[in-house]
């Protein structure tokens, strides 16, 4: 079993950064996909960014602006967000993939307001 919990989340206004950060526990192996994906009110979830090994994956609403990162020696994967913009505003869920098996985090909110 794998847990995963988030936190970083907030009210930013437009322009603004904001860092999300995801610990995972339990049943870590050395082989797996780490990422970031959201969901806004009345929309299905969406993927933002993955990083596998040495390889990350960016949504294109997302790329130049977002950063993902990874540290496996800590089982934490990161997501750097910069100008930030209202269509941002969502649940953000961490996400762990490992033998065909996905977890998910409890989801922090990100509010992009002025």
């Amino acid at each position: 079993q794998v847990q995963l919990v988030e936190s970083g989340g907030g009210l930013v206004q437009p322009g603004g950064s904001l860092r999300l950060s995801c610990v995972a526990s339990g049943s870590i192996f050395s082989i797996y996909t780490m990422g970031w994906y959201r969901q806004a009110p009345g929309k299905q979830r969406e993927l933002v960014a993955t990083v596998t090994g040495g390889m990350s994956d960016y949504a294109n609403s997302v790329k130049n602006r977002f950063t993902i990162s990874r540290d496996n020696a800590k089982n934490t994967v990161a997501l750097q967000m910069n100008s930030l913009k209202p269509e941002d505003t969502a649940v953000y869920y961490c996400n762990l993939m490992q033998f065909g098996h996905q977890y998910w985090g409890q989801g922090t909110q990100v509010t992009v307001s002025s």
